[in-house]
Order: C-alpha cells, then structure tokens, then sequence
C-alpha cells in the first residue's frame, strides 16, 4: 500500500469537500470516511445527511469527533484512500472540550503531530480537508481568536507535512506543493 498525504484547504463553501471527495473517488475502491461534524441542530443533521448522499454507497463512514488519531490507527491497511474531513472541526471540538479554557500551543503540537503520524502511518492515502479560516478580519473576541490561531497552526503542520497541497477558491483548486 502506498501511504500519502493531501491536504486540502480553502474557505467556507469554496468547494474544497468537492475536490477531495473527487480526487478521493479516483483513487480505488476501499474509502472510507473519516468525519469530525456533529449533528448539533437540523441544519448539521440536514448537512450531513447531504454529504452521505454526495459519496453513495461505496464508502465506509467513520464519525468521531474527537479521538480521530485513533480511528486512523484502527483503519490501518483497510482502506486506499480515508478523506478526513474535516481538521478545523476536530480543533473546534477539541475546544470545546473544555470551554473557556486555553490550550496550551505544546499540546495542540502534540494532538496535531499524533494525528499526521497516524496519516503518515496508515497505508492509505490520506485526504485532510481544513478550513483556512486566516484570510478574513481578526475576530472581535478571544475565543474565536483562540480558535482561528489553533486552525492556524493546525493547518501550517498539516501543510509542511503534506506531500501535496491544494488551495480551493470558487472552486478551483491550486497546487500548492
């Protein structure tokens, strides 16, 4: 098996779940879905259920918000491509974990850097898709300050570990790396 990494990144609605769903698609049979989203009112519920009829049948579906470093280590070898989608929600749930705290960057470091290894290590092609949630105005509160920051650094890990990037604005991806 061949063990790669893509990330994917863009902005809200920018079409980076289209593009790796598609790229993930032409990439074998055995996919899998490892999704972060929690259906926290009818418009997730309703999102989500949108995303299940997007990839069809053919895909396994993993939904962990949280412990997403350990359903990648439990999908070992099982799959040719996992699309994760998506890491700026996993560090939005990490957040909220335990609210109106912070987190230390050191351990964000290390959740990040457990979760690329499983990536790195899980014989499939790994898909991540993020938010780059950077490009915008700096929030007027500390907790989305908090949050932008974390997705942030997030992403740059991501990123610099990555064999390829893509960046998707209205749809059209661009290589990165």
């Amino acid at each position: 098996m061949n063990t790669k990494l893509i990330f994917v990144t863009g902005g809200a609605r920018s079409g980076k779940s289209a593009f790796a769903l598609n790229l993930a698609n032409s990439m074998g049979n055995r996919k899998c879905y490892l999704a972060t989203a929690q259906a926290l009112d009818h418009e997730m519920e309703d999102r989500i259920a949108r995303h299940k009829a997007e990839r069809g049948l053919d895909w396994d579906c993993v939904e962990e918000p949280l412990r997403v470093a350990e359903k990648m280590e439990g999908a070992k070898g099982r799959y040719d491509v996992i699309l994760f989608d998506c890491l700026t929600l996993w560090v939005s749930n990490i957040m909220h974990q335990a609210p109106n705290s912070e987190l230390p960057t050191s351990n964000l470091h290390q959740a990040v850097g457990a979760l690329i290894s499983a990536c790195k290590t899980s014989g499939s092609t790994v898909i991540a898709v993020s938010n780059e949630v950077g490009l915008g105005i700096v929030p007027d509160n500390s907790l989305a300050r908090q949050f932008r920051d974390m997705a942030g650094t997030a992403n740059q890990l991501f990123a610099e570990a990555a064999d390829e990037a893509y960046f998707v604005v209205s749809g059209i991806p661009m290589k990165l790396k």
